[in-house]
């Protein structure tokens, strides 16, 4: 026999507060559904009291064991929960919009939006692809669907919701599946979400710290393991600084490496560039003279996120490298004089790249840029996304020049002033002077980095360059968070792998 069951109806207005569910038990087959292994009623209209919900689901009915099925003659009960005639009209007596689900014996509220628009099956979402085939905005605003849990044999108890109203295309045999436990995932992510909770891998450090954590790293090595360029990435996302060790005298070398994170940034120096010493130089950094702590291309919209440097000739004396932890820096500013960070977070900074006939670049941003969090809530941290600090590159100030806002420019060089200091202490520097198969990478948006002045007429000196941006960086890392460890995280956020 086959039983139709009643679409989820629930008023369209919060608060929820009177409705009731009704228990019904019904055949374990909707009409002109296939038929589904044994279940267990964990899903309801959200229809009741936050009281009420957790006094009915403190003993949820208890489902047939998947591996002992009952015999076809006696098929074991089947319980659904579905909104009935009893609460309609309350409020404004439009239909459902929330579904209630038992997850670890609570009912836990989903907007049938949400269910409907998740749905990976194959009609909705390209197994090869795996782009979306329907548009959100083709959801029905008065979506309406009848729910149950069933076994699916790869994903276990899931939900599965039958619409009766559904994306136009989509014929009455499409159902929705989504496991407990992707919904337990998607509550989690969204309650950490809204609550501003970051999770955060980097280490701050000054000298002594990097000095003992810096890591250095065989070419062979890196290009051929996974683990080990795993190993790589996840130290440059916690200290922002990497070494790596005999890299062959190649001018495509740095490719190679930059290509085993993912595609290089292309910029108007070029998919690589050289850095040598060169008369009439179009940048600071290919000649030959003292070049102070910095970061690459602040006059763009979207800076590198990474910088790569090949030691190709290293005979010219001095020259050494070295390298500032930006992050360090603002949090010991943030703990001497929490005034001096805010006028960095919101005073404007113009940088520009000015050479005519051929580029003008230009763009203002603050030296601290935090992460945004939820309204009516507070970081758990500083939450800082980014540094931008770059001296040589910065434009005439356009911003707060005068008049009423005088103090303000002077509010930012009392601030500017008390950073640079820390930048720059002698013991939050770390030196190095790159020998020829050497390479660093460093996080451009992080690590500053500077360089003494060295004789041309000695010796030559050349450095391969190359950039990869913050998308392709973290690509590349979730991969290898999904492969090596189960778990990846985004916005701060560990989210486990599907």
């Amino acid at each position: 026999m086959s039983v139709a069951l009643h679409p989820l109806h629930l008023t369209a207005r919060l608060p929820l507060r009177g409705l009731r569910c009704l228990a019904a038990r019904v055949a374990p087959r909707y009409n002109n559904a296939p038929a589904a292994s044994p279940t267990t009623g964990l899903c309801a209209a959200s229809a009741a009291s936050n009281g009420a919900a957790r006094r009915f689901w403190s003993n949820p009915p208890r489902a047939a064991s998947p591996a002992s099925p009952a015999s076809p003659a006696s098929p074991p009960p089947q319980e659904h929960l579905v909104h009935g005639a009893s609460n309609e009209g309350q409020l404004d007596g439009k239909p459902a919009r929330h579904v209630a689900v038992n997850i670890d014996g609570d009912p836990r509220v989903f907007d049938t939006v949400f269910l409907r628009d998740s749905c990976t099956c194959a009609r909705c979402v390209d197994p090869h692809s795996k782009q979306k085939l329907f548009q959100t905005a083709d959801i029905p605003e008065d979506l309406e669907g009848a729910c149950r849990t069933v076994v699916d044999k790869e994903k276990g108890w899931v939900v599965e919701v039958v619409w009766t109203n559904d994306v136009p295309g989509y014929g009455p045999e499409h159902r929705t599946r989504h496991s407990t436990d992707w919904l337990r995932r998607a509550l989690t992510t969204e309650l950490e979400l809204r609550g501003g909770v970051r999770s955060d891998e980097r280490v701050l450090w000054d000298r002594e710290k990097i000095t003992q954590n810096n890591k250095w790293i065989d070419y062979r090595e890196y290009m051929a393991s996974d683990e080990a360029l795993f190993d790589a990435l996840g130290h440059l996302n916690k200290y922002g600084l990497l070494f790596l060790r005999n890299v062959p005298d190649s001018e495509t070398s740095v490719v190679d490496i930059a290509g085993r994170i993912g595609t290089l940034k292309d910029t108007f120096y070029g998919r690589t560039w050289d850095v040598k010493s060169k008369p009439h130089a179009e940048n600071i950094a290919y000649t030959n003279v003292f070049l102070g702590l910095h970061m690459d291309l602040l006059y763009t919209s979207n800076p590198p996120h990474l910088q790569l440097l090949h030691s190709l000739r290293a005979r010219a004396p001095n020259g050494e490298s070295f390298f500032s932890d930006s992050f360090h820096a603002a949090h010991t500013l943030h703990a001497q004089s929490a005034f001096h960070f805010r006028t960095l977070c919101t005073f404007p900074v113009t940088y520009h790249y000015h050479h005519t006939p051929d580029h003008h670049y230009h763009y203002t941003r603050p030296t601290i840029e935090l992460f945004p969090y939820p309204k009516y809530s507070e970081p758990t941290n500083l939450a800082i996304r980014n540094i931008n600090w770059s001296p040589p590159f910065q434009a005439p100030f356009e911003h707060r020049i005068g008049g009423e806002n005088q103090s303000a420019l002077r509010n930012y060089l009392s601030a500017a002033a008390a950073f640079n200091k820390l930048v720059t202490a002698e013991e939050n520097l770390f030196e190095y002077r790159l020998e020829e198969g050497d390479c660093v990478i460093f996080d451009n948006r992080r690590v500053l980095h500077a360089r003494r002045a060295f004789d041309a007429q000695k010796g030559e000196r050349w450095l391969k360059g190359a950039y990869v941006d913050d998308d392709v960086f973290f690509s590349r890392l979730r991969v290898l968070e999904e492969q090596f460890e189960g778990k990846w995280i985004a916005e701060g956020v560990v989210r486990q792998a599907v």
